[in-house]
């Protein structure tokens, strides 16, 4: 992965404390699995950004690099990679994702 790639991944993830790598849109998601983390983001009322690695052929490529993770969507928290959309979902269900989202707002 390319020094500028890594910088523009490691940028999206300092400048945003919620960021998920996603298939598609917030409105649109593009796959099953990036529409499981955007339901479960949005049962929150919190901000967060996406990134449309559809759009990116770089970042596409770079995030599963930069994350050592094979699939997408994945999703970062107060600049730490929590996972994908199974991950995403044990974390709901067990309600610890209530708590590491509380944490992070609280930050």
């Amino acid at each position: 992965m390319s020094n500028q790639c890594n910088n523009e991944i490691e940028n999206l993830i300092y400048n945003h404390k919620i960021i998920a790598f996603v298939k598609g849109s917030k409105s649109k998601p593009m796959c099953g699995f990036s529409n499981t983390v955007i339901q479960i983001l949005n049962k929150f009322n919190i901000d967060y950004h996406t990134v449309d690695i559809l759009t990116n052929n770089k970042i596409r490529n770079g995030i599963k690099e930069y994350s050592q993770w094979p699939t997408i969507p994945q999703v970062y928290i107060n600049k730490k990679f929590i996972g994908g959309a199974d991950i995403l979902l044990d974390l709901y269900n067990t309600y610890k994702l209530h708590e590491i989202l509380e944490k992070s707002i609280n930050s």
